[in-house]
């Protein structure tokens, strides 16, 4: 069986069963497995290793990458997740062979102590943008911005969740639930990424035939959101204001979880009920939050494993290229996940 005729059947390229075949450590899991599938279907059986042609098997270069979180304490356990998320990368593929080294800065305006002797490869830059002063000390180090509090002026490649994307996704499934009076309600209307996804809801309510109510609470200029506490004792006024809105909204966007719990714990002590008064769409998922809920609303994911997967791709990337001219920027596209119904409904 030549190779053209298993990826026709596999529905990939000759060079992806290629690569499959001699280095299938990068070839992503979906497309592998529908290959070695065929290649079983039709009892293929790949040269032996020493009579093939073109590049052998080999494990990728180890690379030593940093994560800087920059405006943040160091060793705040909340920090944590990059580090998880990437244990999960590495044991389901060979091929992100990263030495990670995590990196605080307690300010914008300085380095990590710690970034001259761990003599990286490249660095993930997370939480604060670093000043200008600061990112021209970097020197040639390859880097790419992480996630959201990216500034449109920000000189560098950068990943983040698609923000407009997930407000337009609740106005849309809000709209679609028979709702006609809306409410975007959240703490820290200057964080960037709530900034951005409520923007987007009120305009794609309002384009949509909605009336909509943006209901926000108090700006913290100059906060470090890697730090932030929550906002808790925000929620009776946000529930006070949301009782008073006229029309009374009956579809809630909370662009962000980390207050949900006491804004939804306070919303049942002024007896509004869930499913009866009001229906609610989360614009984050957060497991560890999400199930500890008094009741589970629709959320909206940011796929965040895809989003650790493609910082490293990329910074890997300019690592590989560090002549590649331009700026490169990429958005993850956030998913819909609707409540499951519960018996009877």
């Amino acid at each position: 069986m030549l190779i053209a005729e298993i990826a026709k059947k596999a529905k990939v390229s000759p060079a992806t069963v290629s690569r499959a075949i001699n280095q299938p450590a990068i070839v992503a899991p979906e497309s592998l497995a529908r290959i070695q599938a065929v290649m079983r279907q039709h009892n293929y059986s790949p040269t032996p290793l020493d009579r093939r042609r073109g590049p052998k098997s080999r494990k990728p270069d180890l690379r030593k990458v940093g994560v800087w979180f920059v405006g943040a304490k160091a060793h705040n356990p909340s920090l944590n997740w990059f580090q998880d998320q990437l244990l999960q990368i590495q044991s389901g593929n060979p091929r992100y062979r990263v030495d990670l080294s995590v990196l605080f800065s307690n300010t914008p305006n300085e380095l990590p102590s710690r970034l001259a002797e761990a003599k990286l490869d490249g660095i993930i830059i997370q939480g604060m943008e670093p000043s200008a002063a600061c990112l021209a000390r970097l020197g040639s180090l390859p880097h790419v911005w992480f996630m959201t509090r990216r500034s449109t002026t920000f000189p560098g490649d950068f990943v983040e969740p698609n923000n407009e994307e997930n407000g337009q996704l609740a106005a849309q499934y809000l709209k679609r639930r028979g709702h006609k009076s809306v409410a975007v309600i959240s703490t820290d209307p200057d964080y960037s990424a709530i900034a951005r996804r409520v923007r987007s809801f009120v305009q794609h309510a309002g384009e949509i035939g909605l009336h909509v109510h943006s209901i926000l609470g108090n700006a913290n200029p100059g906060v470090s959101y890697l730090e932030i506490n929550n906002a808790n004792g925000e929620s009776d006024t946000l529930v006070r204001r949301f009782l008073a809105a006229k029309p009374r909204p009956s579809g809630l966007y909370v662009p962000v979880d980390h207050f949900c719990g006491t804004f939804f714990r306070t919303l049942r002590e002024a007896g509004q009920q869930a499913g009866r008064d009001f229906e609610a769409v989360l614009g984050n998922f957060n497991p560890v939050i999400y199930h500890n809920l008094d009741h589970l609303p629709a959320a909206i994911d940011i796929n965040l494993p895809t989003l650790v997967r493609k910082v490293v791709d990329h910074l890997m990337w300019r690592i590989e290229n560090p002549g590649a001219s331009g700026r490169v920027g990429i958005t993850i596209s956030p998913t819909l996940i609707e409540p499951k119904p519960t018996n009877g409904s």
